[in-house]
């Protein structure tokens, strides 16, 4: 039996969190995590997913389309950069703007039906809008090329757009690269677990709940679920929104490609993997396939060689034959197999096998107590 949360719970679950975050570079070391630009993208990607799981996990409208907002956030950033300058806080400002209103205006089309419809009108509307920035609107999106900022740009608070300045994103004198940057993306998924948080245990959640429930008997009690669920897409364009203007934060170059179908259906395999409905969950998909991603492509024969040369001679060979089909560029086999294993044995993904063991552990605790107390007949 799970006990229900409390305040004081939540607030530990808070600080243990914010401390797992900004201690990253310490604890993934071992496993070869700790590089800044994998960081970025744990950080990033994980409030990608968190704001995602909004929306799937608490209403459970699954949209294929959440990469349109992740491109629009991206696009926003960098126009941010060439106008304003390269300070990241207002370029990350306008695209939490644009995109909410970018998803006020398709979620207002797409939440006027539900279940399949619903998911293929945002996949819909995702591949409408990843066309317009590849051919259609070229001079705002430069197409397949990809939105860059240039020297010749205003940039007009931007100090050193005069003098030839980097083209870096930079706050209070540091450049967002690096380490740096990774700090400035925890900070945002940190704030943006928060506000999750409070979402999760609000009463505007509660109904959100309800929606996934029993839409039609919320209806019956003259309830109108569409503005709760018109409000959580919004929140949820804004945090891919935002995900995708700290993509270009640390690194100013926005591309089309990071509107494809392939990136929307990427996050729900993140939250999915992780746990839908729950906090944690998303963002330990979302690391998960940004590490396998980013560590096992990179394998390649001579490093198997490497680490297989322990074996005799004879089963070396067949043994790195066999494993490179699982790493390098068919590292999506690997993903594949993980991602059946937990579907099959653990449907309500990571966090519920981590809720399985932690019953064990406390069942096993609470025999042990029993059995020391037990009076002596």
């Amino acid at each position: 039996m799970t006990s229900n949360p409390t305040p004081t719970r939540d607030l530990a679950v808070f600080v243990i969190f914010a401390a797992a975050v900004l201690t990253m570079p310490i604890w993934l070391a071992p496993i070869g995590a700790a590089y800044p630009d994998l960081l970025q993208k744990f950080a990033i990607y994980g409030l990608f997913a968190t704001g995602f799981n909004l929306l799937f996990g608490l209403t459970g409208y699954l949209s294929f389309g959440h990469a349109a907002f992740l491109g629009v956030g991206s696009y926003t950033a960098v126009w941010g950069f060439k106008l304003l300058g390269m300070n990241p806080v207002p370029a990350a400002a306008m695209a939490i703007v644009t995109s909410g209103l970018f998803a006020w205006l398709i979620g207002y089309v797409s939440l006027r039906r539900s279940g399949i419809y619903f998911s293929i009108l945002t996949l819909a509307f995702a591949q409408m809008s990843y066309n317009l920035a590849y051919s259609v609107l070229t001079p705002i999106t430069n197409g397949e090329t990809g939105l860059r900022v240039l020297q010749s740009d205003p940039r007009i608070f931007d100090t050193a757009a005069q003098s030839g300045g980097p083209l870096v994103s930079t706050l209070f004198g540091i450049e967002m690269s690096g380490y740096p940057g990774f700090y400035f993306c925890a900070t945002f998924l940190i704030l943006g677990f928060l506000v999750a948080q409070r979402i999760f245990r609000s009463p505007f959640g509660t109904m959100l709940r309800a929606v996934k429930s029993n839409q039609n008997r919320m209806n019956y009690t003259g309830l109108n679920p569409r503005p709760y669920t018109l409000a959580v897409f919004v929140i949820s364009g804004m945090y891919a929104g935002l995900a995708g203007a700290l993509l270009c934060i640390t690194d100013p170059l926005a591309g089309a490609e990071r509107m494809q179908w392939t990136a929307s259906g990427e996050v729900v395999l993140m939250t999915i993997l992780g746990g839908v409905g729950t906090l944690l969950g998303p963002i330990l998909g979302a690391g998960i396939i940004k590490y396998f991603e980013n560590i096992f492509s990179a394998f390649n024969e001579h490093i198997l060689q490497d680490i297989f040369s322990f074996l005799p001679e004879a089963l070396q060979g067949p043994v790195v034959s066999i494993s490179g089909l699982f790493v390098g560029e068919g590292w999506h086999l690997t993903l594949g197999v993980l991602f059946m294993i937990i579907v099959i044995l653990l449907p309500g993904g990571i966090m519920e096998g981590v809720g399985r063991i932690t019953s064990m552990v406390k069942g096993g605790s609470r025999k042990k107590h029993q059995h020391q107390t037990a009076p002596a007949e």
